[in-house]
């Protein structure tokens, strides 16, 4: 049961294409941090329950603005994932825990991201799969005493890899040095200045670190663009296989 701090409110029309939200609707005005609880479609059929933050590296094929991303918090991220293997492992449910890059719309001012059940009708209709992403939202209440207790996490951007973040998730589940915001995957590179800009800026946390995939992040020339990039924006880098997951 939902306490009241941690209101539904139910969309109109498609989520993705829900742009300015925030602008327009005062029980969303009123709040810190946005959370989609949304079924994620996919061509191949498994069982997955997902999270990432909203916005677009390149196009808007799929509502947003083109090269926009939206405010996230990497803490918010981290305390969700963390959650929903708690709930997962509770409930015993046969589910794959992922992170997905940074992808999609809507476009929103206000801090924000998606939980989701994939990937076909079967899994959106599970109840148990929906009381996990239920218990894992009602949660929420409790992040402030988490971050509190979490004070050394390092927030940091994620580059490199597949759409589904396998060594990612390694990091954001185990981890208790990183906590990952947004994430821009090997099929979007590749990298140059703004989208770097754009993913320190939309994060609540000011990130001074990039966390690369350096097997994910195509051949050597643009590893040595990305790590160019980086260095020129005054952040540090390192790479996954080097953090103790």
């Amino acid at each position: 049961h939902f306490l009241p701090q941690v209101p539904i409110i139910e969309l109109d029309k498609d989520s993705i294409y829900s742009e300015n939200i925030d602008q327009k609707e005062e029980r969303i005005q009123k709040a810190d941090f946005l959370i989609f609880a949304t079924k994620h479609q996919s061509k191949e059929a498994r069982n997955t329950l997902s999270l990432h933050a909203p916005g677009n590296w390149r196009n808007a094929d799929f509502g947003g603005k083109a090269g926009k991303i939206c405010q996230t918090s990497s803490l918010v991220l981290k305390f969700l994932f963390k959650k929903m293997n708690e709930n997962i492992e509770k409930y015993n449910l046969n589910y794959e825990l992922t992170l997905e890059c940074t992808h999609h719309g809507p476009y929103l001012e206000k801090p924000c991201c998606f939980i989701e059940i994939g990937t076909t009708q079967e899994q959106w209709n599970d109840k148990k799969a929906a009381e996990v992403i239920a218990e894992t939202l009602s949660s929420i209440q409790n992040f402030k005493e988490w971050k509190n207790r979490n004070k050394e996490l390092r927030s940091c951007i994620a580059i490199g890899g597949p759409h589904y973040c396998q060594n990612f998730n390694k990091i954001q589940l185990n981890s208790n040095k990183y906590a990952i915001s947004h994430i821009i995957p090997e099929y979007q590179l590749p990298l140059n200045e703004s989208m770097l800009q754009e993913a320190i800026k939309k994060t609540k946390e000011n990130p001074d670190l990039v966390l690369i995939d350096w097997k994910g992040c195509g051949n050597s020339e643009s590893r040595q663009n990305i790590v160019k990039i980086i260095e020129k924006s005054g952040l540090e880098h390192e790479r996954t296989e080097r953090i103790e997951k």
